[in-house]
């Protein structure tokens, strides 16, 4: 990324960057629309149900004091302090890069994206507008939410 910041400066211009995280990014991914991406994917049945095992029957329960709430199933999120954790977050995020590269240029890493563009011209500034709003209507599609830094 920087090396490529290096190259648009080098031409001229400046770099216009959006930095954000996406808020509580593996509690909030939707096992059900993970499932249905995996499906679109291509991914074998075997693999699928592999994850499906992995994510599904889970449950959790609060403790306040010495008190325990009831148990409850888990329908989102990936669990965390795992080696396969990240790996289906990464799948769910994997087509954010399709809606916004036509107007701008997005780097990802874990639960950050850099939208950017290279400005030259007013007009720049507008397709970066517009890669912002794509990734907007993306994170709401996919029932995820980004904080801007």
């Amino acid at each position: 990324m920087l090396d490529k910041w290096t190259e648009y400066l080098e031409i001229g211009g400046q770099i216009d960057v959006i930095y954000t995280d996406f808020e509580k990014a593996f509690d909030k991914v939707s096992h059900a629309r993970l499932v249905s991406k995996l499906k679109s994917y291509g991914i074998t049945k075997t693999l699928i149900d592999w994850i499906t095992d992995f994510l599904h029957q889970r449950k959790h329960r609060v403790k306040v004091n010495c008190s325990y709430s009831d148990w409850e199933r888990v329908t989102s999120g990936i669990p965390q302090g795992s080696v396969l954790g990240p790996f289906p977050f990464l799948i769910y995020i994997n087509d954010l890069k399709d809606c916004c590269e036509i107007y701008s240029e997005i780097y990802l890493f874990a639960d950050d994206a850099k939208l950017f563009r290279h400005i030259l011209q007013s007009s720049d500034n507008i397709l970066l507008q517009s890669g912002l709003n794509k990734l907007r209507d993306w994170t709401r599609h996919w029932l995820l939410s980004v904080l801007l830094i």
